[in-house]
């Protein structure tokens, strides 16, 4: 298999016993037996994923390596299971300063250029929400189960991994998805990070503003300070958080032609100079759902376990 010319099958492929004790069943922490704690998601039975196409996408996953990727150790296949194997990595990208939270985001910008345009495959994650967004111990930010969309799609689509708030209207209503429907996902993380709230969207009787909205009508009406999280206590840099703001916005705008690519995003965020393009309102929620059957109709489903392990 070409895919796996670095990593070989053998190498890549975990015993299931082995990942089930060293988890107590999924259920608690483990570790490799080089000592890394790690990470299980399990696609449960029946998934419609043919074998050969599933070690393809782990191998081609483990070969993607950017230190803001979470590490793909390897996957497992037993019977009707199948399990990928990651790197442990923990902590909130909204509970820490606005140095750490700076770094967040450029560490998200940088694994998203990497995935788009700077590995050998272009990856197209799909489904990057704060729980896909996990830190290390000096606060760098690991984007994790990027190259797994094809593995767990029907999932994404029936709104099990892929939460509406960050999906990009043209994948949610069609089921279309460019690398523009990432940077719509990243532009809603990044709203989030200044503002220290969630785009929640899931209750549509509450009074109270979606964050896209909010963030929108606090930008046209001059007062797009209101919008970041008091908890950072004044210790920001005003043309900085605007200009953040304004790239936050760029992102999410409804028409996805308008939506910078990654590497232009990393440029903005870099440079206090840049000129900024003219925005465009973000869609409004909730969107009208018109997937295609042969995308809603399977019925796989998956969990995943973070292990917790100390003494790293």
């Amino acid at each position: 298999m070409r895919l796996c010319a670095v990593f070989s099958v053998e190498k890549l492929h975990l015993q299931f016993d082995v990942i089930k004790a060293a988890t107590d069943n999924f259920l608690l922490g483990g570790t490799l037996a080089d000592g890394q704690a790690i990470a299980v998601k399990r696609l449960a039975s029946p998934s419609g994923q043919g074998i050969r196409e599933f070690k393809s996408e782990a191998c081609l996953a483990a070969k993607l390596q950017h230190k803001n990727l979470v590490k793909v150790h390897g996957f497992c296949l037993d019977g009707e299971e199948k399990l990928l194997v990651y790197e442990y990595k923990q902590g909130s990208p909204f509970e820490v300063g606005n140095s750490a939270r700076q770094r967040i985001v450029m560490g998200i910008a940088r694994g998203l250029q990497y995935l788009h345009e700077d590995s050998r495959f272009e990856m197209i994650h799909r489904d990057l929400k704060p729980s896909n967004i996990l830190l290390d111990g000096e606060m760098n930010p690991k984007i994790a189960d990027f190259g797994m969309a094809k593995l767990f799609e029907a999932d994404q689509t029936q709104g099990n991994t892929m939460a509406s708030g960050y999906m990009a209207p043209e994948y949610a209503s069609t089921g279309n998805f460019s690398v523009k429907s990432d940077v719509f996902s990243f532009g809603v993380l990044l709203l989030e990070i200044v503002s220290g709230r969630r785009n929640s969207v899931t209750d549509l009787n509450i009074e109270d503003e979606n964050l896209l909205d909010h963030a929108w009508k606090c930008w046209n009406d001059g007062t797009g300070l209101e919008l970041v999280d008091p908890n950072l206590g004044g210790n920001f840099s005003i043309p900085e958080i605007e200009r953040y703001i304004h790239i936050g916005l760029l992102c999410v705008q409804e028409d996805a032609a308008r939506r910078p690519a990654i590497a232009s995003i990393l440029s903005m965020l870099s440079s206090q100079s840049a000129v900024l393009p003219s925005l465009t309102a973000p869609p409004a929620f909730p969107y009208k759902r018109n997937l295609p059957q042969a995308l809603s109709a399977s019925n796989a489903h998956f969990t995943e376990v973070f292990t917790n392990v100390n003494g790293r």
